[in-house]
C-alpha cells in the first residue's frame, strides 16, 4: 500500500482520536462527567457511536486522553535532546516545551485540570495513564544511559520522580486562585525549574535559590546548590536567606 495513503489514514485517525478527547473533556468541564455520556461526545465530536468505541471502551477514557497525548510528546521531545546533556537537564527541556506547547497558562486549561482533579470516577484512568507515562519514560532515559540492572533501576526511578515532580508542580500550581500564578507567586515553569533543581541535588534538604540552568553535565546541581542543601534549617541563624525556587 502507498506510504501516503497510510499516512494520511494514520493522520485522519488521529484527528478523530484528538477531536473525541477534546469534545469528552469540553462536555465534562461544562457539564461535569458524570452528567455527559457517550452519545453527546460522539455528537460533538460529530461522529457515530460505533466510531467512539472504535478509539475508547468509555467516556473516562476519552477524557483523560490529552494527558496521554501530552505525556507522549514529552517522551519524544526528551529523546530528541542532545546526547551530550544530562538526563535531568534534557527532562527540563522536554517538559518546559510541553508546558509552553499545550498552553499551561491558559484559564480554559487551568479550568480544564481542575474539573479532572475534582472527578473521583476519573482517577482509576488518570492512575492507568500515569503508569504508562512512568515507564514510557522509564524507557527513553534507560535508552539514554543504555542499559544493565542498575541503570535499570535508575532509569526507573528517575522517570518515577520526575513524573511525581511535575505532578505536584502542577497541583501546587493549580491551587493558587488566581490562575497561570502559583504559591509565592511563581509560574508553572518556575514550578517546574525547582522540581529538577530538587532532584538534582537529592531529597535531604531543601534546595535554596538553585538555578537549574547551572545544572553540570553529569546531572547534579551545582555546588551553591548543594551547599545551601547541607545548610541547617530554615530560620536558624545559620540558614541561606534566599527564597526557595520551588514548593514541596
Amino acid at each position: 500500500m502507498d506510504e501516503q495513503v497510510v499516512g494520511r489514514r494514520e493522520q485522519k485517525k488521529q484527528a478523530t482520536r484528538t477531536a473525541l478527547s477534546q469534545a469528552a473533556l469540553r462536555l465534562s468541564v461544562e457539564h461535569g462527567v458524570d452528567n455527559v455520556t457517550v452519545e453527546q461526545i460522539a455528537g460533538e465530536a460529530d461522529v457515530s457511536l460505533r466510531t467512539f468505541f472504535n478509539y475508547f471502551s468509555s467516556k473516562e477514557e476519552a477524557v483523560v486522553a490529552g494527558d496521554a497525548a501530552t505525556a507522549e510528546s514529552l517522551v519524544e521531545v526528551f529523546r530528541a535532546r542532545p546526547a551530550a546533556e544530562s538526563v535531568l537537564d534534557a527532562l527540563r527541556h522536554a517538559v518546559l516545551w510541553v508546558v509552553d506547547e499545550d498552553g499551561y497558562s491558559d484559564r480554559d486549561r487551568v479550568a480544564q485540570m481542575r474539573a479532572l482533579r475534582r472527578t473521583p470516577s476519573l482517577l482509576p484512568h488518570q492512575l492507568a495513564a500515569f503508569v504508562a507515562q512512568e515507564q514510557a519514560l522509564a524507557a527513553a532515559v534507560a535508552e539514554r544511559v543504555g542499559s544493565g540492572v542498575h541503570r535499570d533501576l535508575y532509569a526507573a526511578l528517575v522517570a518515577a520522580s520526575a513524573m511525581a515532580g511535575l505532578r505536584v508542580a502542577v497541583q501546587h500550581w493549580l491551587e493558587e486562585p488566581e490562575a497561570g500564578a502559583g504559591p509565592a507567586g511563581a509560574s508553572l515553569p518556575e514550578l517546574v525549574d525547582g522540581v529538577i533543581a530538587q532532584l538534582a541535588a537529592g531529597l535531604g534538604a531543601p534546595v535554596y535559590g538553585a538555578e537549574v540552568s547551572e545544572i553540570a553535565p553529569d546531572g547534579h546541581a551545582p555546588t551553591a546548590a548543594r551547599t545551601a542543601s547541607s545548610c541547617s534549617a530554615p530560620g536558624s541563624a545559620s540558614s541561606t536567606t534566599t527564597v526557595p525556587s520551588s514548593s514541596f
